[in-house]
């Protein structure tokens, strides 16, 4: 009995295994080269190869790569059950109508300067005859992938096409309020502690429209990077510069050549999300994990998951991390502003030299 029971053992093992090996089978692509979990992902190792080649310079994380990422969101975000249930149009969020419908979304006041990288990225979605919704969801992927430190972004393939234009005053602005900020983008599904991981992504950003005098300013001092750099940088007391400070939207950076941003202050001193903030500071591996699971979310808004196939395999695998957490030259960690109620900010190591100056991208 106790050999017929072994033998029957055996047999559910084996057929467990073989039901592994059939889950996990690779179909070889027409290229030659690849191989996938699923055929409908093999043709898009040509389009990130053009991306990585033609859209970021060879793999560069820089200007494309902040523009593009900055797409998803502007995209995605346009989406609003509360109008929905109130019988409006709601947005059909990650759907490309940012793109498909230019000619509207573009004039948002949130959206100022987007029409930038649909420009540059239009040719690329009509050579490649994707969706818009698919392409920006995958260039926002690709193009982070090359910041050292960025986690593998998941990308889910097959979007339809957008069917009208997101009403407006669904982006959030760097002048509203927290309450007006954490209401909206609950509205959309994300919570406060979501929301302080979406702003990861000002990691390796700049801004040109905030304060048009200082085109590409970082957020950070380690622009490309994804790091906890701005997790640091905006708990630092904020010092008047001539000329850098004053609009809205903007709090003066003690940082020469920074720009922070009037929401991301708030944020990180907010009771809401302040302790979220500063759990980033010198926690990386939290930091890549929260904002990865943070943009599968926005990636998919409005969208019937059940229709999509999951073609994550396609991102590049980014470089491991090169900075470490730090106080910039020529401040101290008393230059902090403590906001956490329940935690002391950690203790980082501080660079030697004078006061940082960042420089613009």
């Amino acid at each position: 009995m106790a050999f017929n029971a072994l033998l029957a053992l055996l047999g559910v093992v084996a057929t467990i295994q073989v039901a592994d090996a059939a889950l996990t089978r690779r179909v070889a692509c027409p290229d030659g080269v690849h191989t996938a979990t699923n055929a409908a992902c093999c043709a898009l190792f040509a389009v990130v190869d053009d991306l990585q080649e033609n859209l970021f310079d060879g793999g560069e994380c820089g200007e494309e790569t902040h523009e593009s990422l900055r797409l998803t969101f502007h995209d995605a975000i346009g989406f609003s059950p509360a109008l929905t249930a109130n019988r409006q149009f709601g947005g059909g969020g990650a759907d490309g109508s940012i793109v498909t419908f230019e000619d509207i979304e573009t004039n948002f006041h949130a959206n100022n300067g987007i029409d930038e990288i649909i420009n540059v990225q239009k040719p690329f979605i009509a050579k490649h005859n994707m969706t818009a919704g698919d392409f920006i969801q995958l260039a926002g992927a690709v193009g982070f992938s090359n910041c050292a430190g960025a986690p593998r972004l998941e990308f889910l393939f097959g979007r339809p096409e957008a069917s009208s234009a997101s009403p407006d005053l669904l982006v959030p602005e760097p002048f509203d309020t927290i309450d007006k900020t954490l209401t909206r983008f609950a509205d959309a599904g994300f919570s406060p502690e979501e929301v302080v991981a979406l702003l990861a992504s000002h990691s390796t950003a700049a801004a040109d429209h905030v304060d048009t005098s200082i085109p590409g300013t970082p957020f950070d001092s380690t622009f490309s990077s994804f790091d906890s750099q701005v997790f640091i940088e905006v708990q630092l007391r904020g010092t008047l510069f001539p000329g850098t400070g004053g609009n809205q939207g903007e709090v003066e950076s003690p940082l020469r050549g920074e720009i922070r941003l009037q929401s991301d202050h708030d944020l990180a001193r907010d009771s809401r999300t302040a302790c979220e903030w500063q759990s980033f500071a010198n926690d990386h591996a939290k930091l890549q994990s929260a904002f990865a699971a943070a943009m599968a979310k926005l990636a998919v808004l409005g969208q019937d998951t059940s229709q999509m196939v999951d073609c994550s395999e396609v991102i590049p695998i980014p470089p491991p991390p090169d900075t470490v957490p730090h106080i910039p030259a020529g401040l101290s960690q008393n230059d902090i502003e403590q906001a956490c109620a329940t935690a002391a900010f950690p203790i980082l190591p501080v660079d030697p030299g004078p006061v940082t100056t960042v420089a613009p991208v």
